[in-house]
């Protein structure tokens, strides 16, 4: 195989040109000898053609086609000349590279490996199993004893990156005890890196406990480290366990706490500390150090640094919380994607003042979409919701960059949650126990911090995202709808009455609901087929939530839902001059159905009322039809009229 040499712009452009112009030089000065010397002649000449006849112009245009024709033939000689120049300077660096790479150690067998490696990498076609099988074989017959020549290099790296992809189990294990005593020169080198994270991804459980080992020791240099950082990285979050996670990270509470420990997990950061002031001081020390240079390394959105920054605030305290927070408060925005980073950053959000605070949101403003949407990061929107007493702030900060693409967070898993909070509190229903146990954790934490009560600041930030609320499901009330948890998240918009401003928009919504429910059920893109649209629909008529302890409907008055809500319905699906093929469309498909169970348990309730007396008897009317679906909605309908 010929190796393509090194593009040199020295030897193979710049070298030529310059006797190409050296040329171009020495045919100008002759040609100003020439002009000086013959001017008398010159002006002769001129003389005798201006007087002469045609004749003497054809004779002249004869002579200018030659000297144009001569001339033309000298460039050309000239640039093949230049061109041969250029090939031949290629060549000759060419056979030098080569000789150069052959006399390198290991020479000779890295060149024979790189030729089987170009066959052995083919992806179009594919090399066939037996073949490739032979050429890795080959390969690594020839690797023993210079794989140190090869790991290190950039291209030759990629050689045995290749080996490590299809070979054995056995052949990898034996490529990484191979490389033991390389093993940190690769994770700092540019090219090495690269091996020995396929090294991870492709090893058995003994190859990466061997390579986790190994580099025991180096990691706070790994983590400090502009390529060694990111190796750390990966073996942290993709290949340790648990036990060799926190092995991982007592290393970083200094030598003496990393080489001895107690036990299979030995103790916590806190255990170490409680044992002496002497060992708080030591490794509340070390970690400071670590994170403060990390940081200034650029390094802060890494997951290994977020476990260390965790491990640091278990135990920082006094002046050390001050200086940690001014370290990290404009970067909390790369910590929020991480469970160990979202920790760190609820937990200096509730321990911030007023002042850090403020940098700390305007740090946050231009990721608050991503921040919300993240499994961890809704978990600072929350702290923040709890904790920070300006709540104008914060309405400034979210409402902005939420209100455009509000539809987004109110159907989304864990952006919805904290918008929940605001409307419910810590609602079991929407947050687990050790949810809630976490955020009563930055709640005690910001009691020097916070001054107001958390139900007041609640109270406030509704206030203030509640037209939001509802403008979001004006404006977009299929999108949210449609959605299982958007539809979920209008229940308890509506069914919330803390603010008397609210009636206004609730009044609204509930039109809103109707209007997108009307139409042929019969289409498959009908919003009664969505799961939650039945569920709305009947508790907005059983007028109140399920309460599934007590098995029984907490109703809420006086906000229009409940008969208020049923007569609605009744009115505006039913009294159209074609009721009794409305109310057969609502029987005949099954999700409509159960609607109609909450819709006769509703009038049921209230028969002494002329509306309600009047849709009963339709019902009842419909009772062979009922009695003719086989539909579970249908057969527990037909239960009902007959009570």
């Amino acid at each position: 195989m010929t190796t393509k040499g090194v593009k040199r712009p020295a030897e193979r452009d710049i070298a030529p040109s310059k006797k190409v112009k050296v040329l171009e030089k020495e045919e100008e000065s002759a040609d100003e000898l020439d002009d000086n010397s013959s001017l008398d002649s010159l002006d002769e000449l001129d003389s005798e053609e201006e007087e002469g006849d045609g004749e003497g112009k054809d004779g002249s245009k004869e002579e200018e086609e030659e000297e144009e024709e001569g001339e033309e033939g000298e460039e050309a000689d000239s640039s093949n000349r230049t061109e041969k120049t250029q090939k031949e300077s290629r060549e000759e660096h060419r056979k030098l590279l080569q000789e150069r790479k052959m006399k390198r150690k290991s020479g000779i067998e890295v060149e024979r490996i790189k030729r089987l490696w170009e066959k052995l990498r083919v992806r179009n076609p594919p090399v066939p199993k037996e073949i490739r099988k032979k050429l890795s074989d080959e390969a690594w017959s020839l690797c023993h004893g210079v794989i140190g020549d090869l790991v290190l290099k950039h291209d030759a790296s990629r050689v045995v990156q290749t080996l490590v992809k299809f070979s054995s189990k056995d052949r990898r294990d034996q490529i990484c005890k191979e490389l033991e005593p390389y093993y940190y020169q690769l994770a700092t080198s540019a090219y090495g890196k690269y091996l020995l994270v396929k090294l991870l991804h492709y090893g058995s459980k003994e190859s990466r406990a061997l390579i986790i080992k190994s580099l025991h020791g180096k990691y706070r240099k790994l983590l400090r480290h502009k390529e060694g950082a990111y190796v750390l990285e990966d073996m942290f979050v993709l290949y340790a366990t648990a036990t060799q996670q926190q092995q991982m990270l007592r290393e970083f509470w200094g030598a003496r706490f990393a080489l001895f420990h107690e036990g299979k997990e030995g103790k916590t950061v806190e255990e170490a500390c409680a044992e002496s002031p002497e060992n708080r001081r030591i490794i509340a020390a070390n970690l400071s150090t670590t994170i403060k240079a990390s940081v200034e390394k650029g390094s802060t959105g890494f997951q290994v640094l977020h476990a260390v920054m965790k491990e640091y605030i278990k135990i920082f305290e006094g002046e050390e919380v001050r200086d940690f927070i001014d370290l990290v408060k404009d970067q909390v925005a790369e910590m929020v994607h991480t469970p160990e980073g979202a920790e760190v950053a609820c937990t200096i959000v509730a321990k911030s003042n007023a002042k850090e605070r403020k940098a700390i949101l305007k740090g946050l403003k231009p990721h608050a979409m991503l921040m919300v949407k993240n499994e961890f990061g809704h978990n600072v929107l929350q702290t923040i919701f709890m904790t920070v007493d300006d709540t104008k702030l914060v309405d400034k900060t979210f409402s902005v960059e939420y209100s455009d693409k509000f539809t987004e967070v109110l159907v989304d898993k864990y952006a919805r949650r904290p918008f929940l909070y605001l409307l419910n509190g810590l609602d079991k229903a929407y947050f687990s126990p050790k949810a809630i146990g976490e955020l009563d954790r930055y709640m005690e934490m910001s009691k020097e911090t916070s001054k107001k009560p958390q139900d007041k600041r609640r109270t406030e930030l509704l206030q203030y995202f509640i037209p939001l609320f509802y403008k979001t499901l004006e404006d977009h009330p299929y999108e949210l709808l449609r959605e299982n948890m958007g539809s979920q998240f209008v229940q308890e918009l509506i069914m919330n009455n803390e603010l008397p401003s609210a009636s206004q928009y609730r009044e609204k919504a509930l039109t809103i609901i109707l209007d997108s429910v009307k139409g042929d059920l019969t289409k498959e893109d009908h919003l009664i087929h969505e799961k939650y649209t039945e569920r709305l629909l009947k508790s907005l008529l059983q007028g109140g939530k399920w309460n599934r302890e007590k098995k029984t409907v907490e109703k809420i008055e006086n906000i229009g839902i409940g008969y208020d809500f049923a007569k609605k319905f009744a009115e505006e699906l039913f009294d159209s001059g074609d009721d009794e093929d409305a109310i057969k469309m609502w029987i005949s498909e099954s999700e409509s159905c159960f609607v109609l169970v909450g819709l006769v348990d509703c009038f049921k309730l209230h028969e002494e009322k002329p509306e309600a007396r009047k849709f009963l008897e339709t019902i009842k009317k419909e009772g062979k039809f009922i009695a003719d679906q086989e539909s579970k909605g249908a057969q527990l309908l037909g239960k009902i009229i007959i009570q």
